[in-house]
């Protein structure tokens, strides 16, 4: 199945950063509402349903320099999955 990218950011930022914007996630995901990711000028807000799948993924990437270690973490679900209660949010 073909995949179409509709928000991506990359950015360098300092641990206290990244961990800050988990807990955001992870609020909303407690609060419900609609998630909303911005960037500069760009937005999406999605409509995330009460139950998801969770994949948590570590990579290592050899072959260019040094290696390079990452974690993904990622939500998954149907579009047009309404089941939820609520959605959630991060501004």
């Amino acid at each position: 199945m073909p995949e179409e990218v509709i928000f991506e950011t990359e950015r360098r930022r300092s641990r206290a950063d990244v961990a800050a914007l988990l807990r955001d996630v992870a609020d909303k995901l407690d609060g419900g509402g609609d998630l909303t990711l911005s960037a500069g000028e760009e937005s999406l807000t999605l409509d995330v349903p009460a139950e998801v799948t969770f994949e948590v993924k570590a990579e290592r990437e050899t072959g260019g320099g040094e290696d390079e270690l990452s974690v993904e973490f990622e939500l998954e679900w149907d579009e047009g999955d309404h089941t939820a209660d609520g959605a959630f949010s991060v501004e």
